[in-house]
Parts: C-alpha cells; structure tokens; sequence
C-alpha cells in the first residue's frame, strides 16, 4: 500500500463534484487500500478521493468502532433522520475545526470493491463521518456549513476527524 498525499483547500478538486466509478477492478481495489492507509497514517476517521487529488465518488470510513472498515463507491443517501451537532474537521484543513449540524441517522446505498451493492445503516458520529466524506465527493467542504468555530479548550477530549 502507498500513502498519498493530501490535497489542501483551496485546490479547486475539493469543490468538485466527482465522476461516478464505472470499473470495479484491481486498480479501484489498490486505490480503496491506499485510501485507507493514507486515513490512517493522517489520523483520520475518513477520507474522499478528492481529498487525494482522484475525481471519483469514492471514500473510505473508520471511527474504530464494531463497523469497521467501510468502503463507500458511488454512494448515495436513502433516508436522514434527526438532528445533531457536534465538532468537525477536515484533513483538507489541518488544525481548524467547527461545530456543524447534520442528521443523526442515515442509511446509504453503495458499492464495494468488487461492485456489489449494499446498504448500510449509521447514527451518531459514524452517521456524521459518512455524511462528511459523501460531502466531499459532491463537492461541499464542513466549512460551508460550519455554525461556529471551536476554540482549543472547547476540542479538548473530542474526537474529531
């Protein structure tokens, strides 16, 4: 596996809304690996291909949580529900992060490395990490929707991507 570089605001691929993946290959599979070890070498809970320079609706979750690894290709939402807020940040924006509103249940429908669809069911933050990262892939950075931006002492013990 490779780790990739991070793409920083304000490249203008991260305000891109990404192309749809047509081939389920090894290529796509070598790309989901790097992804995730290129999330987790930057201690994050998250990353979309644009935040590695790649125009492709792809992203990769893990909040170390029961689910796991997840791999999210050509995903999209089939329901929201709720309300929460909480602390965000971006790997794109090192060091700045915001309190943002989002729904605090989603289920998704997406593809995974051999093209099989699945769906998947998420609350809380894991639900608030897959809705950032499907941000990314259309386009829209947290700070567009951020309510206000958190002090040091506010992120103190808060786990944020």
């Amino acid at each position: 596996m490779a780790i990739r570089k991070i793409v920083m605001y304000p490249d203008e691929i991260l305000e891109k809304e990404c192309q749809e993946v047509k081939k389920f290959d090894k290529k796509l599979a070598k790309l989901l690996d790097d992804m995730y070890d290129t999330m987790i070498e930057y201690d994050g809970v998250g990353l979309a291909a644009p935040q590695i320079g790649i125009d492709a609706r792809i992203a990769v979750v893990d909040i170390d949580d029961e689910a796991g690894k997840i791999e999210m290709v050509n995903p999209r939402i089939l329901a929201a529900s709720g309300e929460q807020t909480g602390p965000e940040g971006c790997l794109s924006f090192p060091g700045l992060f915001g309190e943002v509103m989002r729904p605090y249940y989603v289920k998704i429908e997406a593809f995974n490395r051999k093209g099989r669809k699945y769906t998947l069911e998420a609350e809380d933050f894991l639900a608030r990490a897959i809705q950032h990262e499907m941000d990314h892939l259309d386009g829209v950075l947290f700070t567009t929707k951020v309510l206000r931006y958190l002090t040091d002492d506010e992120l103190k013990g808060v786990e944020v991507e």
